[in-house]
């Protein structure tokens, strides 16, 4: 495969980073994110009232599938598979007992799943799935994958020669209940958790292993308040439609969020999802109407972002009635909020983006946000 590098400059708070992306292992985009779960029907329930997913594919004992019941969500690119289990010593359950809800799949798409996985796997991965056709009257689907921190899998999906709703095994899954979408269009990044020393090593896998480059660095002089602080690299792909920031604790005087994640969720795992809107204020003022908990912001940091960030387009009291933040770096504004954790576990959360030119990730929020992090560790008695 030819071996291409891409050079790009960015800064962020007139911090300028290099970078620097081997992309040997071209990636289209993120295919869908699998959850395995307690109850998918449930579940699914869920995702489609309180976020506005429309019901896409099924597969379960109807369709043949004797172990497992599977739910395919869908709201613009982006595609959510809700996963739970028959048997309860399968792979599904243990998953489920020990994490909770939680991410087990990143897919991504690719070209050439044979070629994903034999350049990956040359680089060090560790094999999860060697190269696998799976067929139906609609095609053929080539997946494949490699291990990543903790128990999250990335599968390299191939379906350049399929034309089914979604994959073999599955079908049109026909519902009368599909509330209105809530403006989402994709997924901005996704968030992993690491255990304490591990930041670099994971950072160095997808550098050396997928060829992606360190966008940005945030250190503990960055994500700090009084009592907690956390490291952060984001690491993304050549053409930047994938981006994971690897994140791990730093030493405070209490327990931060990360500790709190890999306490409860029993060791590293995706933390949180951050999904693109084209419209933050209509998006998350439907989703409140659907019962979503958002983290507070305190008022007074309304009072002073205007000189933060200069003039932008939306009404400030609009966005401190939703709690919605925003920042700015060389190349525009974005707009931002986080939810409450969505399971009983204070683990996987949701961010909701809208980005005007900015290619940042927040960094004058960081310390309202984890202020409003740590009130809610304080009511849980975790902090």
């Amino acid at each position: 495969m030819k071996d291409l590098t891409e050079v790009k400059n960015y800064e962020y708070s007139g911090e300028k980073v290099f970078e620097k992306a081997k992309d040997f292992l071209p990636i289209n985009g993120t295919d869908y994110v699998e959850l395995f779960v307690g109850n998918a029907k449930q579940a699914a329930h869920f995702y489609k009232t309180a976020f506005g997913f429309q019901s896409l594919a099924y597969a379960g004992l109807e369709t043949g599938m004797k172990d497992r019941a599977s739910y395919v969500l869908q709201q613009g690119k982006i595609r959510l598979v809700l996963t739970s289990s028959f048997d309860p010593d399968s792979e599904i359950s243990h998953h489920v007992r020990k994490h909770g809800d939680g991410v087990k799949y990143i897919s991504l798409w690719v070209d050439d799943a044979t070629a994903a996985y034999n350049e990956t796997i040359k680089r060090g991965a560790k094999s999860f799935l060697a190269p696998l056709e799976v067929k139906d009257e609609f095609g053929t689907v080539v997946k494949s994958g490699i291990h990543t921190y903790g128990e999250t899998i990335h599968l390299f999906i191939e379906r350049k020669n399929y034309k089914g709703i979604f994959l073999p095994g599955f079908v049109t899954w026909k519902s009368e209940y599909n509330p209105p979408s809530k403006g989402f269009k994709y997924i901005d990044h996704m968030v992993g958790n690491v255990d304490l020393g591990e930041m670099n090593k994971w950072a160095s896998f997808y550098e050396q292993v997928m060829g992606f480059a360190n966008l940005v660095t945030f250190d503990d002089k960055d994500i700090s308040t009084e009592y907690t602080a956390l490291m952060s690299k984001v690491m993304t792909n050549g053409n930047g439609r994938i981006k994971f920031p690897i994140n791990e604790p730093a030493h405070g005087k209490k327990k931060s969020q990360i500790e709190e994640y890999l306490d409860f969720y029993k060791g590293p795992g995706c933390q949180h999802i951050a999904i693109a809107t084209d419209d933050i204020v209509s998006s998350v003022a439907e989703m409140r109407k659907s019962g979503v908990e958002f983290l507070h912001v305190p008022g007074e940091y309304y009072d002073t972002v205007g000189n933060r960030v200069g003039k932008i387009e939306e009404d400030l009291k609009v966005l401190k009635t939703y709690g919605i933040m925003v920042d700015r770096d060389e190349e525009g504004y974005l707009l931002q909020i986080f939810t409450k954790p969505v399971e009983d576990r204070p683990t996987l959360f949701f961010e909701i983006i809208q980005r005007k030119g900015a290619k940042s990730f927040g960094k004058g929020n960081f310390k309202a946000l984890f202020e409003s992090i740590e009130e809610e560790q304080r009511k849980r008695g975790t902090l």
